[in-house]
């Protein structure tokens, strides 16, 4: 079997116009909301403020076994201080 190209990425749940997301780790062929391997978090932007719970030990194990967040998880795993900051001192003189 080849190697899966593993991402960790937003599953949009709830109805319409009122979306929370699950965090999931899936592969990359598969669809947004489709077939994913693990629930790692969940995320629910409209509630003030936003709440975000994420499991930073399987987070971390993804990560290091090569999974590729999106940018809206890389963002929220950085919140989360899952990720170190990286970009924190940019766009300042």
């Amino acid at each position: 079997m080849s190697e899966l190209a593993v991402k960790i990425r937003l599953r949009r749940m709830g109805a319409k116009k009122n979306p929370f997301y699950r965090i999931v780790v899936a592969d990359s062929h598969s669809p947004r909301d489709g077939r994913f391997i693990e629930e790692i978090g969940y995320y629910d932007p409209k509630k003030q403020p936003a709440v975000m719970e994420i499991q930073a030990e399987r987070a971390t194990y993804w990560l290091q076994n090569g999974a590729q967040p999106s940018q809206t998880v890389r963002d929220l795993l950085r919140r989360a201080g899952v990720v170190a900051g990286g970009n924190q001192g940019e766009g300042t003189d």
